[in-house]
């Protein structure tokens, strides 16, 4: 570690502007490299450098500086990036977005000291997503299911009911197999008061936080703070799959804040626009962070990453879904539509799609007739649907007998298979028998996307014909 250098305010910095100090390039220091800015009332707040160059470093002070006298004010170059103390004993405890304890319990007993960067993984060294992560939610269990390993972000809107639908998972996410090891990390990035304390009373409440970790950063904490959350949260995940041999799902909300706080941060640093006003590096960033997901050969852990962002206007083009999309295995998309009608969770399956899927579903894994299952209720309910938009124009009674039933089938689909209330909890094995009681009223020649053997094994009519 190189030693600290200590440069006086009134002769090397030459500018403060929001969270940021603008001071003399220096010989030695490091991108990234955490920094101490002493005030002139004796105060310590740290920072980062994040541009560094020969005429100038660029430092992003946590809590702002506007109280800086640029006359009497020293800063402290540390030698070091920003590290998260770890243990085990993280586990059940809840954290800002800098790491320190906010729950009142002591300071951790750190094992090791981990880089919020991360470590990069070897490409050889990386396996495909696998293995089923049952969430206790038909619409994402049964027709885009996450996989262990993956990516799966959920795109929503202002006012849809993201919150509640992240709290459902927090709680009721598990991994099949009695001696899996099964942790949540929680990261709440720029939150306002009462979503905070939501998200904490609900895993308080259902006793999830004693296999959790939560870091929980407010609207009201620096801007500098939304920028590190996400990196603490996946360095704890990797702390606890790689050390520890635990599958960890790691959830993000709302990375929207995130984005912001990187547009607001570049405007600062005078930085050239890219689209709609956020950096041109965005895309990167996201990567940096969504890619840290992943199963390592020889290794029993595994991250997955669920972000959850809302979008604009409920535009899907817009560069943060847009970006997220790329780089992700899909999305899981909340429907605006399906809340009026008074459906929860509102997902919307035509717009949602797990691309892991198959890799995760089937025998030994969650149930043979899973593949087959969805893909004829995606058939059913597209045509049912379909009949649905047509009935507004011609009128249902112009259908034939045969539409009514789809038409009938769309229907029971919404208010039987999706709605499900937010204390309910569905294994795989109930959401598929759900599609199966949803078969029983369509003509079984139309069942085309099923094998006979599944059919006859678990059509209602059938099952009930064998306990005769």
């Amino acid at each position: 570690m190189s030693s600290p250098l200590y440069v006086k305010e009134g002769k090397a910095i030459n500018q403060a502007k929001g969270s940021l100090l603008i001071a003399k390039g220096i010989p030695g220091v490091q991108y990234g490299e955490i920094v101490d800015v002493k005030l002139t009332n004796g105060e310590i707040r740290q920072g980062q450098a994040i541009d560094v160059s020969k005429d100038a470093i660029v430092v992003q002070v946590f809590g702002g500086v506007s109280e800086v006298d640029l006359a009497g004010c020293s800063v402290r170059y540390k030698g070091e990036t920003l590290k998260l103390p770890v243990s085990i004993d993280i586990l059940g405890r809840i954290f800002n977005g800098m790491g320190k304890p906010i729950d009142g319990g002591p300071e951790v007993v750190a094992e090791d000291y981990l880089n919020v960067n991360g470590e990069p993984i070897n490409p050889a060294a990386r396996m495909p997503p696998a293995e089923f992560i049952e969430t206790g939610i038909s619409s994402i269990d049964g027709l885009n299911a996450l996989v262990r390993g993956q990516k799966l972000p959920i795109f929503s809107g202002s006012g849809l009911p993201h919150n509640q639908i992240t709290a459902q998972i927090l709680k009721q996410a598990a991994v099949r197999g009695a001696s899996e090891k099964f942790v949540i990390v929680f990261g709440a990035i720029g939150v306002s008061y009462n979503d905070a304390d939501f998200f904490i009373k609900n895993l308080g409440e259902t006793g999830a936080m004693a296999r959790a970790v939560a870091f929980i950063n407010t609207a009201s904490d620096p801007v500098i703070e939304r920028i590190s959350t996400p990196k603490l949260a996946l360095t704890a995940a990797e702390y606890l799959a790689w050390n520890h041999g635990m599958h960890t799902l790691v959830i993000l909300t709302d990375m929207t804040n995130y984005c912001e706080a990187l547009r607001e941060l570049s405007a600062m640093r005078d930085e050239i626009p890219s689209r709609r006003g956020y950096p041109g590096y965005m895309y990167t960033d996201l990567a940096g962070i969504y890619e840290r997901a992943g199963r390592i050969s020889g290794r029993e852990g595994s991250v997955t990453i669920m972000p959850i962002l809302t979008m604009p206007d409920d535009d899907i083009t817009h560069p943060i879904p847009d970006l997220t999309g790329y780089i992700t295995e899909g999305q899981i998309v909340v429907s605006r539509e399906l809340q009026r009608k008074g459906i929860y969770p509102p997902i919307d399956v035509f717009l949602s799609l797990s691309r892991m899927m198959k890799e995760g579903i089937g025998e030994n894994k969650t149930r043979e007739d899973h593949n087959n299952v969805f893909m004829q209720l995606y058939a059913a309910y597209a045509e049912g649907s379909y009949l649905r938009e047509i009935s507004t124009i011609i009128g249902a009674e112009a259908l034939s007998d045969r539409d009514k039933i789809y038409l009938s089938a769309a229907d029971r689909f919404e208010s039987e298979f999706l709605l499900q209330g937010e204390d309910e909890r569905r294994t795989v094995e109930e959401t598929l028998d759900i599609g199966w009681k949803l078969f029983a009223d369509l003509p079984e020649e139309d069942l085309k996307l099923i094998r006979e053997e599944y059919i006859k094994k678990y059509l209602p009519k059938y099952k009930d014909e064998k306990k005769v």
